[in-house]
């Protein structure tokens, strides 16, 4: 089954429809990961089922739980290989992206990705925390994503400094465990409300999935995000 098989596949249980064009785009985004992926570590995930159902199908289902309006301002925090913000891209060209991440080598491999896919994102070398204070970024978006691992009242800090009031943070996440709880501090500290949590299976048993919806619903502590060796050492 070559990739776009595979894609066709795995969101087939999410009830997303991908047109012709928009698989072509991932599969060439999959040979680019593939080929970069020999020269710097993107991912251990390379074999084209895995990447169509644990990259692809991952960060497309929130597409199938959350309604992002039409021209919604997303920012893929931590975007790493560009997941999710660049997939949900593909699938919804009219959200106006933007792809923060602290290694700049990752960048180039996006800067390429957009070049041969011919999208339009914004590409933003910075650290989390440091782009939460900048007056450029800080709650100018409709929604922020990320699939990052840290726990959940950590990515709060760095998250929702970015999400204007009325906006939603959403957290990628697999099995949640009581991350909630005891997130539950952060929240409300940083400003925001729980609004949705939805609990999901990957397709071919390749695991227990969880998405977490933040709203904004107060302004964030001009305090926050801090230094990132405060939030690690002394997490909210």
């Amino acid at each position: 089954m070559d990739i776009k098989d595979c894609i066709r596949s795995a969101v087939k249980e999410f009830k997303i429809e991908l047109s012709g064009e928009q698989l072509a785009q991932l599969e060439k985004y999959y040979g680019l990961l593939v080929s970069w992926n020999e020269k710097m570590n993107l991912t251990a995930i390379t074999e084209p089922n895995e990447v169509a159902i644990k990259h692809f199908a991952d960060s497309l289902s929130v597409l199938s739980f959350v309604d992002i309006p039409v021209g919604a301002s997303v920012i893929d925090v931590g975007t790493g290989a560009g997941f999710p913000g660049l997939v949900l891209k593909i699938a919804r060209p009219d959200i106006r992206l933007t792809l923060l991440d602290s290694l700049n080598k990752r960048l180039n491999f996006l800067d390429a990705v957009l070049g041969e896919l011919g999208i339009e994102a914004e590409l933003v070398h910075k650290r989390a925390e440091e782009g939460g204070q900048s007056i450029d970024f800080r709650e100018c978006f409709d929604f922020a994503v990320s699939r990052a691992v840290a726990r959940l009242n950590v990515l709060c800090e760095y998250c929702l400094p970015y999400v204007r009031l009325s906006g939603n943070f959403i957290a990628f996440k697999g099995e949640a465990g009581d991350e909630l709880a005891e997130a539950s501090r952060a929240i409300s500290v940083l400003g925001g409300k729980k609004k949705n949590i939805f609990k999901f299976e990957l397709p071919q048993g390749c695991g227990a999935r969880t998405l977490i919806e933040i709203e904004k619903n107060q302004p964030t502590p001009d305090k926050y995000p801090r230094p990132n060796g405060k939030i690690k050492s002394n997490p909210l």
